[in-house]
Parts: structure tokens; C-alpha cells; sequence
């Protein structure tokens, strides 16, 4: 069995492969004019999935054939193509392979360590990459998470308030005129609209505090009749009884032993992810048969490891299923850390943010290639036979 979608190697050795890469291929291929584009973006995706240390200019050449990296550097800078339309087809491809109804959408952004000043949206911020504040870049990022599989669906990069003010820094960079600020759980906001309009099928959407504090987003996804498990800090302030607002972690001391129920949310490295989970709902007022909860999660280990998540859902939703929801969360980082690793996400040499957004899409369309090879190759072993050879 293909344990993750980082196993490139096992993956080459799935027969078929090939002809499912010049497939995905197809179908991004009208969205390149030129025939020279369209082959070369053919040989990148295929070279990112090659056995490369590093997927940068030289390498990625080297990799398909090519003396030199400036056809490489061509697709990524000047060439003429429209990224966001590929990622379209990204997204018609992951909802084609592992669409289900009772997938999780899931928000989450990812570091990238830079040098310098020029790279697009690059500042002193906090990466979680990191775990500190570093000089890097930002990006927001859609995936989705569904039985047979998990691929990421859209991206965005962050661009904090002191490049929207520098107009001359924009313009070095590439900045378009109409981009303005968006904070990051308004980019997620973007990104899950352009998900719905499309029709994704998914029951839930999920993310850490960045969002789970954001009101304006919790607010309008409830609006949208959409599902959610948001993770809040320990001093996010929620109605209580008598209508008095109290911090969440202050609320857990009354809660009764009966109300802490032992539930696995999924398998971990080092074996099946167990916590006590305990919820309560909230005097929220709210459409008819819906309700909202706090999602309480306590450490197996450390009692005193807590995490709070506010929860919008039909009114006979059960804390088994809040609590599979929230464990969904960290597929994403699970992805980030194979795309990373088997793609090449961190690894491009671009600065302008056109570059950025076309090396990142290619990215995320050869990871999704490698999930979706993962669970048919995972879907034919379940069922007792084995993937041709």
C-alpha cells in the first residue's frame, strides 16, 4: 500500500502513471498559447515529480532536458498563462478524484523563508514553519480532506499592510494595481467562495485560532448555512448563562467528569490520535435546527493541554463528529510538509508574484497528481487485487 502522498517513488512504480500525468496534462494545456509553453509546463510537472534534490531553475532543467534554466525561468516569469485558471482546473481535478460529500475544507497558511526585501509580501512575520518571527513570505492555503484523499484546492499570498502602502515596492515586484489588504482569514473567506461557487462538495470547514477568533468569518459562514469547527484561544470570551460573557478556559473548570468522552480522530505517527473531548452549546440565537457549541479537547497526558474550538452545525450534530472534524485540521499541515518535501512548494527561486503564483499552483497540481495515483493505488489493494505493473 501507498502510505502517503509524498511516496513519489512508489508512486512511479503504479503502472499507468504516465498516461494519468500526460492526462492531467490535457487538461491544463488550453490554458498555454504557445505550443512551446504548453510542453514545457509538461515537462515541469513531470520534473517535479522527478527524483530532484531541489526544484529550482538548474535542477528543474536538468531534470527535463533542458542546457539551461531559462526556459524554466520563462514559464515562471514572462510567459503567457493564467495561473488562477489552472488552479481551476486544480480544483475540478482533486473534486473529480476524491470528491465527497462529507469532505472538510480546510484553512491554513505555511512560511517561506526568504532572503532579502524584493520577494513579494516578504517581511518580519511569524511563520509556523518556523515556530518564530522570521523574514519570509505567507500563503494561505485551501485544502480539502475526504475519504479517499486529501489535496490542497487554492493558495493566496498574504501581503501585510506596509507593501500595499509602497506603491514603488508593489511595482518592482509585480504587484497588481487592484490587489488590496486582506487579512488572512479574509483571504481564507476568498478562497472558500470560490469553493462554494463552484460547487465543492463538503460538510465542514475547518482551521486553527488565525480563523476560529476572525467573527466576520465565523459569522458569514454561518450566513452561508455552512458547517464549522474553528479553533479559538484560551481567552476568547463566549455568552454563557445568565448571559454573561466569560474566557473559554474558564468555563472547563465547570464542566463535570461526565461530560469528558474519549474519542480517537484519526491515525498519527506514532499511532491513533486519542484526546477527551467535551462540549456544551451556546445561548447563540441561530436559524431552525441549528445550534452552536464550544468544543472542548484535553490531552491524554497533560490534562492541562487544552484546546477550544467554536462550533456552528445541525442541532443533532454529535460530539464524535466535532470532534473528527477538528482532528481533520492537521491533514493540512500533513500536506504542506509532502508538498514541501516530494514537490518542491518551498523551493522556487522567483520573486515577482506572478512567479510565485504559478510555481505554487504547478506545485499543488503535482501533489494532487500524487494523492490521487495514492488512493486508486490504495482503493485496488483494499479490494484485494494489486495496482498493474
Amino acid at each position: 500500500m501507498v502510505t502517503g502522498a509524498g511516496d513519489a517513488a512508489a508512486v512511479a512504480q503504479i503502472g499507468g502513471w504516465r498516461e494519468a500525468l500526460a492526462a492531467l496534462h490535457a487538461r491544463i494545456a488550453p490554458r498555454f498559447r504557445r505550443s512551446e509553453v504548453r510542453a514545457r509546463a509538461g515537462r515541469y510537472l513531470a520534473g517535479l515529480l522527478g527524483p530532484v534534490e531541489r526544484r529550482n531553475g538548474w535542477q528543474l532543467a536538468e531534470q527535463i532536458g533542458e542546457a539551461a534554466p531559462d526556459g524554466v525561468q520563462r514559464l515562471l516569469r514572462t510567459a503567457c498563462w493564467d495561473a488562477d485558471a489552472v488552479r481551476d482546473d486544480l480544483r475540478a481535478y482533486v473534486v473529480e478524484h476524491l470528491g465527497d460529500a462529507a469532505a472538510v475544507l480546510v484553512v491554513d497558511e505555511t512560511g517561506f523563508l526568504k532572503k532579502g526585501s524584493k520577494s513579494a509580501g516578504v517581511a518580519r512575520q511569524y511563520s509556523g514553519t518556523a515556530g518564530r518571527i522570521e523574514n519570509c513570505q505567507v500563503g494561505v492555503f485551501l485544502a480539502y480532506a475526504s475519504g479517499p484523499g486529501r489535496a490542497f484546492l487554492d493558495r493566496a499570498l498574504y501581503l501585510p499592510q506596509a507593501w500595499i502602502d509602497d506603491s514603488e515596492r508593489r511595482q518592482a515586484a509585480g504587484v497588481p494595481d487592484e490587489v488590496t489588504f486582506h487579512t488572512k482569514p479574509g483571504l481564507a473567506r476568498r478562497m472558500l467562495e470560490r469553493a462554494f461557487a463552484a460547487g465543492v462538495p463538503a460538510a465542514w470547514v475547518t482551521g486553527d485560532e488565525v480563523y476560529g477568533n476572525d467573527g466576520q468569518l465565523r459569522r458569514w459562514l454561518e450566513g452561508e448555512s455552512q458547517s464549522y469547527v474553528l479553533a479559538v484561544a484560551r481567552s476568547h470570551m463566549v455568552w454563557g448563562e445568565g448571559f454573561v460573557q466569560r474566557r473559554v478556559e474558564a468555563i472547563v473548570a465547570d464542566l463535570p467528569s461526565e461530560a469528558w468522552h474519549r474519542i480517537e480522530v484519526g491515525a498519527g505517527s506514532k499511532g491513533p490520535r486519542g484526546y477527551d473531548w467535551a462540549c456544551g452549546r451556546l445561548p447563540y440565537l441561530t436559524e431552525a435546527g441549528w445550534a452552536q457549541w464550544l468544543l472542548v479537547r484535553r490531552s491524554l497526558s497533560d490534562p492541562d493541554e487544552l484546546a477550544f474550538y467554536r462550533v456552528f452545525a445541525p442541532a443533532d450534530t454529535s460530539l464524535a463528529a466535532m470532534a473528527r472534524v477538528a482532528g481533520t485540521r492537521w491533514s493540512i499541515e500533513e500536506g504542506f510538509e509532502r508538498a514541501k518535501g516530494e514537490v518542491g512548494l518551498d523551493q522556487y527561486e522567483v520573486r515577482k508574484w506572478d512567479g510565485w503564483y504559478r510555481h505554487i499552483t504547478l506545485c499543488l497540481l503535482a501533489h494532487a497528481f500524487l494523492e490521487v495515483t495514492r488512493a486508486s493505488a490504495n482503493a485496488v489493494d483494499e479490494k484485494g487485487g494489486s495496482p498493474p505493473t
